[in-house]
């Protein structure tokens, strides 16, 4: 089942526009398809802006991607995991993983499909919800 999902939504730190160094690893291993959204909520908890699932109506925009190589798809995942955060921190073992890996529905064009998205796996406490779902948007006009 892991295999068969070759699509990888991403709507924080790694998308294109944020400019990130990771975001260079992004692009050896996946290919840009194009800007699409999630359902979501965005919240900026002043060190990180993160995104949570919701059954709610409102939605998270980012960027889908495609693996350039379905052989390497669960090495570049992997290393996707470790940036994310995504094991037991040895050093914490009281609090959970910072970010878990998930298949989520990602709508474009109107049509949708299958992709791994990063979700938030803390509580979300003091964070505030950024209304838009966009963090390019969201730290431009904080600027």
């Amino acid at each position: 089942m892991e295999q068969a999902i070759q699509y990888l939504f991403v709507y924080s730190s790694l998308r294109s526009g944020f400019q990130h160094p990771a975001y260079a690893y992004i692009s050896n291993y996946f290919i840009f398809e194009q800007e699409a959204t999630v359902k979501g909520k965005l919240y900026d908890k002043e060190t990180l802006i993160v995104g949570v699932p919701t059954d709610e109506d409102l939605y998270i925009k980012g960027e889908l991607y495609h693996i350039k190589e379905p052989s390497q798809l669960s090495w570049a995942l992997a290393q996707l995991d470790d940036y994310e955060g995504v094991q037991q921190d040895e050093d914490d073992a009281n609090m959970p993983p910072l970010y878990k890996r998930a298949i989520t529905t990602v709508y474009h064009n109107s049509k949708s499909c299958e992709a791994w998205v990063y979700w938030y796996n803390r509580t979300i406490s003091r964070g505030q919800l950024i209304e838009s779902g966009d963090m390019l948007d969201y730290l431009q006009k904080k600027k």
